[in-house]
């Protein structure tokens, strides 16, 4: 018995190599150049969505709110793993300690389980301002929006933190290579050496809660904030009001659809290889269209942008 855990103790893994995209690595330096581009384009945006919602009284309201939350969240999401792909594109393979590829994993869960909550909730905010106008005021104020944005990260903490439990405690004792470019769980879930069943059933359980449950919430909000738009009176103020919920729509599909396809299956080894790509999607594409999408197309952000600016020059 002795005799095996030393073993054992010998053949713990104690780091990891990214691996990256060694396919098109001979790219690696145009790669490099595009997404340090989209990186800095999606923090920037979402600054500004931060920035001007603290700073404009008339933008602190409940939908602004959460979309200041909303824009934190996913400047954190991204920072989690953009950097570590901007270093693999130069350099290719990156080592990665047991601990630090833990964190990465944990980070990169708890915010990106924080943003399907509030793509929720702020679903559910558009319903009720525009489905329920009357009503709007005495269910959404501030105190609630703060309340929300409170519970959401709470309940991807608590999520999150247990999932990552259970994943420290797994042997590695094998292979140390993850094919992607940050720590996937579902790779370090493969390359145990542990009886992992019980771990990708809560990471199943978990995929459900948080996209599944979000995922059916948006749509009975949009559905409904679709069947009101049809009964508008007005051509126009249809045509405006489909024009956004498209573009909302497109954003969503593409951030659901990417993570339905990571996560929400039964064995984790299946499709693996797949997955660099789909996280692509909501690690890069997403957080660019998302600002666009959510807040910059909006006219009182433009003018609340524009009364900023006037301010800031005229302190100059």
């Amino acid at each position: 018995m002795e005799i095996n855990m030393e073993v054992r103790n010998e053949t713990t893994i104690q780091e990891f190599i990214l691996e990256g995209f060694p396919a098109i690595q001979y790219l690696g330096n145009i790669f490099f150049l595009m997404h340090l581009l989209a990186y800095l384009a999606s923090i920037t945006g979402n600054m500004v969505i931060i920035i001007i919602t603290w700073a404009d009284h008339r933008l602190q309201t409940p939908m602004y709110i959460l979309l200041s939350t909303f824009s934190f969240s996913e400047c954190c999401f991204i920072t989690t793993v953009i950097p570590k792909l901007l270093s693999i594109f130069l350099s290719g393979r990156q080592t990665i300690s047991f601990t630090s590829c833990l964190t990465q994993a944990f980070s990169f869960l708890f915010f990106g389980s924080i943003i399907f909550f509030l793509m929720a909730v702020m679903s559910l905010d558009r319903y009720l301002a525009i489905c329920k106008p009357l009503h709007y005021p005495a269910v959404m104020n501030l105190r609630v929006s703060f309340l929300l944005a409170f519970f959401c990260n709470a309940l991807s903490f608590i999520l999150i933190t247990g999932l990552v439990l259970k994943v420290s405690q797994l042997s590695f004792c094998g292979p140390n290579v993850i094919s992607h470019f940050f720590c996937d769980l579902g790779f370090l879930i493969h390359l145990s050496c542990s009886d992992t069943g019980s771990v990708e059933i809560y990471v199943l359980f978990l995929a459900l809660l948080v996209i599944l449950i979000s995922l059916i919430l948006t749509i009975i909000a949009y559905s409904n904030i679709v069947v009101t738009i049809v009964r508008l009176p007005s051509a126009k103020e249809r045509q405006k009001a489909f024009s956004t919920c498209s573009s909302h729509l497109i954003v969503l599909s593409l951030m659901y659809g990417s993570c339905v396809f990571i996560y929400v299956k039964p064995k984790q080894t299946n499709r693996l290889d797949s997955n660099r790509e789909a996280a692509l999607v909501n690690t890069v594409v997403t957080p660019l269209l998302n600002p666009v999408i959510y807040t910059l197309r909006n006219k009182q952000v433009h003018q609340a942008l524009r009364e900023t600016m006037c301010r800031m020059k005229i302190s100059r």
